[in-house]
């Protein structure tokens, strides 16, 4: 059964990753049933808090296959994704995710993202993180604009 080789690299990698001094997340991306990526969450070394498993797995495999959508890929991760890194993968196509352990067992340790779902699920203006409209005056037509220059 290839998701259960698939799921237990995730976790191996994620393991090497707590040994190299980083969190217990690991991630492999697979397309057309091929490993095209295998990540791990990289906080601890870049400083960069969007270097989770499962995007640096998706930047891999991005690069690696030469386009940014991956339609029909599938993902094995240690834990449950979070709400940037699900958001991602329906963002490239990803088709199926699978996760080891979810934001319950994390949550002891720190490492859920169940508060981070529930602040997204309520409406924009009642969010600790409030996301307003501004577009400042005589601003007008970048979205026209782009369509222009990606038709050309």
């Amino acid at each position: 059964m290839p998701e259960e080789r698939y799921m237990r690299e995730a976790l191996e990698l994620a393991r090497a990753n707590i040994q190299a001094g980083g969190r217990p997340f690991g991630a492999v991306l697979v397309y057309q049933g091929k490993v095209v990526a295998r990540a791990v969450n990289e906080i601890h070394c870049t400083q960069d808090p969007t270097a989770h498993a499962e995007m640096q797995a998706i930047r891999q495999a991005a690069k690696a296959l030469g386009q940014a959508r991956l339609d029909g890929a599938q993902i094995y991760a240690s834990g449950h994704p979070c709400p940037m890194c699900l958001a991602a993968m329906h963002l490239c196509g990803i088709e199926r995710a699978w996760f080891a352990y979810d934001n319950d067992e994390g949550e002891p340790y720190g490492l859920s993202t169940a508060a981070v779902y529930a602040q997204m699920a309520r409406p924009p203006q009642q969010q600790c993180l409030p996301l307003r409209p501004f577009k400042p005056s005589g601003e007008a037509g970048l979205y026209q604009q782009w369509k222009q220059a990606s038709t050309q």
